[in-house]
């Protein structure tokens, strides 16, 4: 029943996007709400109270306005974007399995992997990778061909070296890869193109991954390199080379697509009226169909894409719930005005503090949400309403860059978001364990993000 009506749900929600004059509104609020309900048996305690509070909070605020009884269930629907998102993304995946690629990947570390600083560097530089197009299936896909090498390496902590290299590396271009659904929420949330925040973003992703690379490779030069003067191959390569696997050069493949897919979405972003979370939705399935059929894995996909859409009901109805949820709120927000009372407390505030001084606090919100299990996307749709550029007197484009750096760090050391819960469940250790390694290295990135966004206000407003 899930899986009806959650497919239902997302097919309306595309069809009513490309195709407005249709009359689903209703319709799509009615079964957000139903969706709603028949969840909340199903979710976890914790996850049942923050959505229970959204939504408590939400019909009071409709309460407390007036509002009809109707008006409660139409205020459902919002956030439909980011979790038709989340659904759709993980079929960037298939083709890149159904290619095979780690085992290239592997085969790649085997051959040219001489001490552990190079070992780090290009687990990090692989997972950043990957992350632009694979989103949280990044972190399996690095750990496992990458592993089995590091044992041949005197780090004491493998698994520390591992979560931290994986984690940060997978971090840095979720702040501005098209795939990534906080992007999309950001640039729907701000009216910014993704195009012009691209320049500001991409040097400060690099700048976390290099900042990143020193940090560690200080911790590592104690670390013997191996002994490379017995053979001319790497004891790595010697212990676990199978003749005749791995193809270093298909990993080109990736980048290429990487790069091809970027450009439909500049492309489709220019030409069509449709939000960017709608624009990569879209394109995710036929393009991934097309990468599989020139691979000649054409059957392999479609089998691949069913398998998906019979799993993912049970594993996704937690966001469902929680989305929905969400947005329940930001309708009432809307409805009920309190966006406007919020406004004029920002506003307030940053007549005393000045606009310069709230845009670098602006990215410790999503952070501190994050430790009481809020979603940067949702900790963020809940601050829009009461983030207009042109009453707080902050450019679009530097709030955008602001909410996206507060999001990054939240996924590094945010103990109940999807990163660090799937990084602690590979290395069979705490969340908790993981947010804490990565703790001085978030403190040191938003740092030099306060002083970024600091000098972007001072030189936009000059």
């Amino acid at each position: 029943m899930l899986r009806i009506l959650f497919l239902t749900i997302i097919s309306l929600y595309l069809i009513s996007t490309l195709f407005p004059a249709l009359p689903t509104g209703n319709f799509i609020s009615f079964l957000c709400f139903f969706i709603v309900c028949i969840t909340f048996p199903q979710v976890k305690t914790f996850v049942k109270l923050l959505g229970g509070i959204f939504l408590i909070l939400g019909a009071g605020l409709l309460w407390y306005d007036g509002a009809e009884w109707q008006q409660y269930i139409l205020s459902f629907g919002p956030m439909l974007d980011l979790i038709t998102m989340f659904v759709i993304l993980p079929i960037l995946a298939i083709p890149i399995k159904l290619g095979n690629y780690g085992n290239d990947i592997q085969y790649l570390i085997q051959k040219n992997i001489k001490s552990a600083k190079q070992l780090y560097k290009m687990t990090s530089g692989i997972s950043y990778f990957f992350s632009i197009f694979m989103n949280l299936a990044t972190l399996p896909m690095t750990y496992y061909p990458i592993r089995p090498a590091l044992e041949s390496f005197h780090v004491q902590n493998k698994e520390r070296f591992m979560s931290n290299s994986i984690t940060r590396g997978f971090a840095m271009p979720l702040i501005w890869a098209p795939v990534t659904p906080i992007v999309g929420v950001v640039i729907v949330l701000t009216g910014v193109s993704w195009v012009s925040i691209l320049p500001l973003l991409i040097p400060l992703s690099i700048f976390g991954l290099l900042l990143d690379w020193v940090m560690e490779g200080r911790k590592m030069k104690s670390i013997p390199d191996l002994n490379l003067s017995v053979s001319t191959k790497s004891p790595v390569a010697a212990a676990t080379e199978e003749p005749g696997h791995g193809r270093p050069g298909r990993v080109l493949h990736i980048l290429t697509a990487i790069l091809v897919f970027n450009i439909f979405i500049s492309m489709a972003e220019a030409r069509f009226p449709y939000s960017f979370l709608i624009l990569v939705s879209i394109l995710v399935v036929p393009f991934s169909l097309i990468w599989s059929s020139m691979l000649n894995k054409g059957k392999e996909f479609m089998s691949s894409l069913r398998e998906h859409i019979n799993i993912f009901p049970d594993r996704m109805k937690e966001q469902f719930f929680i989305y929905l949820s969400a947005g329940f709120l930001i309708s009432s927000i809307k409805i009920s005005g309190a966006n406007e009372t919020l406004n004029h407390i920002i506003v307030n505030l940053i007549s005393v503090i000045s606009a310069e001084f709230f845009i670098i606090l602006l990215p410790l919100f999503p952070l501190a949400f994050a430790f009481v299990g809020l979603h940067p996307a949702v900790t963020l749709s809940l601050m829009a309403g009461a983030l207009d550029p042109a009453v707080i007197g902050i450019s679009p484009i530097v709030l955008a860059v602001a909410m996206l750096s507060g999001a990054i760090s939240a996924f590094l050391i945010g103990p109940y978001n999807a990163t660090l819960g799937l990084m602690a469940s590979i290395i069979k250790e705490s969340s908790l364990k993981v947010s804490n390694w990565n703790l001085k290295f978030t403190i040191i990135f938003i740092c030099w993000i306060m002083l970024y966004l600091f000098v972007l206000q001072l030189i936009i407003h000059s």
